[in-house]
């Protein structure tokens, strides 16, 4: 059942993003309620296809390529769908639905580990871990794509350009506001999942921190979307730099993700 689920969810995903971008580059609003409807019944069957696999296997399966990509991928539409019930910006799913479809489409091409959770994972801590790294590495994720529509709408602002994508986009102070929030809300879990991971690495290689790359990274992360707040905070640093800084700020994250797992190694390396 779980593989049906998952395909069924990669279908739901491709529908929306197919719809989406067609909502972007269309008048019909059609395309917008047909986007938003595939991707929440994209979502509930992969909700159902990580549950399926979790009961199967016996614990979360991230600790490969195609369990980490796809949790990745359900962590952004679930952070999506609260948004966009929050916020009512349609548009922003045409932008972030191609990042979780690209997300799942990876997890379906790598093959699923068969082995079993080794024993230094099979720790309360793990699920404490992956669960705030998820969470703030999809938020970041929706940061992103604020700051790509952002840089977008400023460019139609500055060439006097009124068409679609003018009109979808909302204003540069609300996309400012939502991409400080986003940010702050990825913030959270992203200190709190390297906390974690330092009590976790304590318990298991008797060390709060070893310079692992993917430790590094994380730090390096952190600092990058630490500055940003402090900048935004104390000296107004908003709009068009906030943007440019939150989009290296994701560069960071996806290096962080999969760049230190597929090319540096160490202790966090894909199974």
């Amino acid at each position: 059942m779980e593989s049906l689920f998952f395909k069924l969810a990669l279908i739901g995903y491709a529908i929306g993003t197919l719809k989406g971008l067609l909502y972007l580059a269309k008048s019909r609003a059609f395309f917008g309620s047909v986007y938003l409807i595939a991707s929440s019944v994209g979502f509930a069957f992969h909700t159902l296809a990580l549950i399926a696999m979790t009961v199967n296997k016996g614990y979360l399966p991230v600790t490969d390529l195609h369990g980490a990509m796809s949790l990745f991928s359900w962590a952004i539409v679930m952070i999506f769908l609260i948004v966009e019930y929050r916020y009512r910006i349609l548009v922003l799913g045409s932008f972030i639905l191609p990042l979780a479809f690209i997300a799942i489409f990876s997890a379906a091409m790598a093959p699923p580990k068969t082995a079993g959770l080794p024993p230094a994972l099979d720790s309360a801590w793990f699920l404490v871990h992956i669960g705030f790294a998820m969470l703030g590495a999809a938020a970041f994720t929706l940061s992103f794509a604020v700051s790509v529509m952002y840089l977008i709408q400023e460019w139609n602002v500055k060439h006097h350009k009124a068409g679609l994508m003018f009109q979808r986009l909302p204003s540069l102070e609300i996309m400012d506001e939502m991409n400080y929030r986003l940010i702050s809300l990825g913030f959270i879990p992203l200190t709190l999942g390297i906390l974690s991971g330092s009590i976790w690495a304590e318990y298991v290689w008797g060390a709060f921190w070893s310079w692992d790359p993917k430790q590094t990274w994380s730090l390096i992360t952190w600092f990058v979307y630490a500055a940003l707040l402090h900048g935004r905070l104390t000296i107004g640093w908003r709009g068009r730099k906030a943007a440019i800084i939150a989009i290296i700020g994701f560069m960071a994250v996806i290096f962080t993700f999969l760049g230190v797992n597929l090319l540096l190694g160490g202790k966090h390396t894909f199974q």
